[in-house]
C-alpha cells in the first residue's frame, strides 16, 4: 500500500487560486490512476480530477477549465492547480491512488473560499 500526503490547503477569496500537492511513499511512474477527490460537510466524496500513469486526464464536471491536474514521476509527486476559486469549491480534498491490486487515500487538506 502507498502513503500519500496531501498539502497545499487554505483559506483563499473567491477567484483566488490555490495548488495542491500530493507526496507517494513510492514510485507514481507504476501506479495506473492517481486522482483527487472533494468531500464537503454534509455531501458524498466526489471525484475532482484524475490522470492516469500514461498521461490521461479526467475532471468532474464543476471544475473542468478551472482545474488541472499534472503529475511529476521523478519526484513522486501530483499537483492540483485550482484557479477561479468559488464558495462551492470549499471542501476536504484528498489525494487517492489506484492500481488493479489496491487503492490507498490520504488524510485529506482543508480548502475554504471565502471572502
Amino acid at each position: 500500500q502507498v502513503q500519500l500526503v496531501e498539502s497545499g490547503g487554505g483559506l483563499v477569496q473567491p477567484g483566488g487560486s490555490l495548488r495542491l500537492s500530493c507526496v507517494a511513499s513510492r514510485r507514481i511512474a507504476s501506479i495506473n490512476v492517481m486522482g483527487w477527490y472533494r468531500q464537503a460537510p454534509g455531501k458524498e466524496r466526489e471525484l475532482v480530477a484524475r490522470i492516469t500513469n500514461t498521461g490521461t486526464t479526467d475532471y468532474g464536471g464543476s471544475v473542468k477549465g478551472r482545474f488541472t491536474i499534472s503529475r511529476d514521476n521523478a519526484k513522486n509527486t501530483v499537483y492540483l492547480q485550482m484557479n477561479s476559486l468559488n464558495i462551492e469549491d470549499t471542501a476536504a480534498y484528498y489525494c487517492n491512488s489506484w492500481t488493479p491490486i489496491t487503492a490507498s487515500w490520504g488524510q485529506g487538506t482543508q480548502v475554504t473560499v471565502s471572502s
